[in-house]
């Protein structure tokens, strides 16, 4: 049996076969928790992770993260599976390099389905399944609060600039009516797999260089921030959108 402060908790986090989401389903399982883990596409990387992480501690659950029904499907293999959810992190998301002029529709429904729509129906099919001293931790970004964001950025923080609105507003509204905190993280640059494809050696220079440690931060860096927001040491913290980007922004 599983011990550790977050022990005979239930945690379900989408995007959790890889980079952020990967490492904090290891976190928290290091902690005591059980994981759900949700991936769109990629079984083997999930499977190996929950190989990882043992079968007794993880579940890998396929799901369309950005669409209602994919949603309905992972609330209720998680519930079937230990029978409650009490850390709710909807991960998942996409990072779409688009400025307004070179933003189509297309670019513009799949990102708000995986960044807004998914996130936002996930909360609404697991709450019925979650107690009160339950806590939903979102994904943001720092590019939301840094002064050299780019026009590439544009669409990307549309979507992200929504999620800390329903940070904003959820937290207020779940803590009366169900005692369930509502927090996010909103990383820097963080090196996962995604973020070092086609980058060259000089950009990658640059993007530390803007960090006063001189470096791009890692996913257990994330994931350990998103793990103290589910546990106890975070019980007064709600409505907050945490910045862990080593002073960047």
């Amino acid at each position: 049996m599983s011990t550790g402060p977050l022990s005979g908790k239930v945690a379900v986090i989408t995007g959790g076969s890889k980079g952020i989401g990967a490492s904090t389903a290891k976190a928290l399982v290091k902690q005591g928790a059980k994981v759900v883990i949700n991936y769109g596409r990629d079984s083997a990387a999930a499977e190996e992770l929950v190989g990882t992480l043992g079968a007794e501690n993880a579940y890998a659950v396929q799901a369309d993260a950005g669409s209602i029904s994919g949603i309905e499907k992972l609330v209720a293999a998680a519930v079937d599976k230990y029978g409650k959810i009490d850390i709710l992190i909807p991960n998942a998301g996409v990072l779409p390099m688009r400025d307004v002029e070179n933003t189509s529709e297309a670019d513009f429904d799949h990102a708000f389905n995986l960044n807004v729509k998914g996130p936002y129906f996930l909360v609404q099919k697991a709450l019925p399944h979650m107690a009160p001293g339950s806590s939903i931790v979102l994904v943001s970004t720092t590019q939301n609060h840094a002064t050299t964001v780019t026009g590439p950025y544009t669409l990307y923080c549309a979507t992200k600039g929504a999620i800390e609105q329903l940070v904003r507003v959820l937290s207020k509204d779940l803590q009366t009516k169900k005692g369930i905190a509502v927090n996010a993280v909103a990383p820097g640059p963080t090196g996962t797999e995604l973020f070092y494809q086609g980058k060259s050696e000089q950009v990658l220079k640059f993007i530390a260089g803007l960090n006063p440690k001189n470096r791009i931060g890692t996913p257990e860096e994330i994931a350990d921030a998103i793990v103290f927001l589910s546990g106890d040491g975070a019980r007064w913290i709600s409505g907050q959108t945490i910045r862990v980007n080593g002073g960047q922004a």
